[in-house]
């Protein structure tokens, strides 16, 4: 597949609204940017849907809209021309499609103020949204185990919940069934307990697989900021100032996500 127009679209549709997945993108092997790209620009349109209006059933809408898409793509049918979906199509399988319409339903939290029940209702939805993604990321790349994957992505997913929680709740949302020091930092322990369990089973991701997970370069650092200093979090000062580019650098040269 040549990197065409909608490829570039694609790339730097991530670059504006995802620069840490860029950068790991970037940091791949060229044939997995071209699968990962479509992935995450589609994963930036289905999480700013909810967020462009104010009108639920508006935001419900365009919700519907990518899990139509992305029904076409499952039927193996005829598809939609769009510049995220027509390089999508290309890289999915009916089952990947299938798996991805988990998280474009999961968005729907964004329409509303809802309070999760606890942590567990909670931890299925960053399952459903950030583990889902890498998941479906790796497998379209090569074998992986994907409950190692999905792991992975839970990792990430909790530590970008823990650095997004006070822009959500300046938003008016309930990010957290329990905003105790405790509780954060019981959380950040699950990121970190997720990530461990991940990295002791690496012999179960092929190494084309690996580029996939080195969206999550960030998580364990700031898991553990999380656990050792939780007031940052309802603070909105747990992220540190981007300096990491060596990491990932060797991240991706050894492999070991």
């Amino acid at each position: 597949m040549a990197f065409d127009a909608d490829l570039t679209a694609c790339a730097a549709l991530v670059q504006r609204a995802d620069p840490e997945r860029f950068r790991a993108t970037m940091a791949a092997p060229v044939a997995a940017r071209r699968v990962l790209f479509p992935l995450y620009a589609m994963n930036v349109e289905v999480a700013r849907a909810p967020w462009v209006t104010a009108e639920p059933l508006i935001a419900q809408m365009r919700l519907q809209w990518w899990r139509d898409a992305l029904g076409e793509i499952a039927s193996g049918g005829r598809v939609r021309r769009h510049e995220v979906v027509t390089p999508l199509a290309a890289v999915l399988s009916a089952d990947q499609a299938h798996v991805l319409d988990e998280l474009v339903s999961a968005r729907a939290w964004d329409i509303y103020n809802e309070c999760f029940s606890g942590e567990a209702a909670l931890l299925a939805h960053i399952g459903k949204v950030s583990g889902v993604l890498m998941q479906v990321a790796a497998s379209a790349l090569g074998p992986a185990d994907d409950g190692v994957t999905h792991a992975v992505g839970m990792a990430a997913g909790i530590a970008g919940w823990l650095r997004a929680v006070a822009d959500l709740v300046a938003y008016g949302r309930q990010p957290l069934p329990d905003t105790s020091e405790e509780a954060i930092r019981a959380l950040a322990r699950r990121g970190l307990g997720y990530l461990h369990y991940a990295r002791s089973r690496r012999d179960r991701v092929s190494p084309q697989a690996g580029p996939a997970l080195l969206s999550g370069w960030r998580a364990g650092a700031v898991l553990a900021r999380a656990e050792a200093e939780p007031w940052r979090v309802l603070a909105g000062r747990l992220a540190r100032p981007d300096g990491g580019g060596l990491a990932l650098a060797l991240r991706a040269a050894t492999g070991r996500w």
